[in-house]
């Protein structure tokens, strides 16, 4: 894989994080009293965008290199996913998960090396 498809699977993933997020976002600010609809449809619809985009750009992918090569990448997904937790969401990570974050990412680095 060249530098360009490694960051094009890179920012799909990317896409997915967001979409999640934008998703949980959606549905904390859902069980709210009043509810503020206005934003409930803002995070959804931005997270199902974000979705749609990934999905997209995942076929694509898909059309273009090996699924050997590519599916390590959805592997960055628990990571990513717990990273934005941790960031946007004020969630909290214990050390297991920061040991699995690195070592998910030690083991894409092997897999798109070889």
């Amino acid at each position: 894989m060249n530098a360009l498809a490694i960051a094009v699977c890179v920012c799909c993933q990317l896409f997915m994080v967001i979409g999640q997020v934008m998703l949980k976002h959606a549905m904390n600010a859902a069980e709210k009293t009043p509810k503020p609809w206005r934003r409930v449809s803002r995070d959804f619809l931005l997270g199902v965008g974000c979705l749609t985009v990934w999905f997209f750009l995942w076929l694509g992918l898909l059309g273009r290199w090996q699924l050997s090569r590519l599916f390590p990448f959805e592997g960055l997904n628990p990571a990513l996913i717990a990273l934005a937790a941790w960031f946007f969401l004020k969630e909290r990570l214990n050390l297991p998960a920061i040991v699995g974050m690195g070592l998910i990412s030690v083991g894409i680095a092997l897999v798109i090396g070889s």
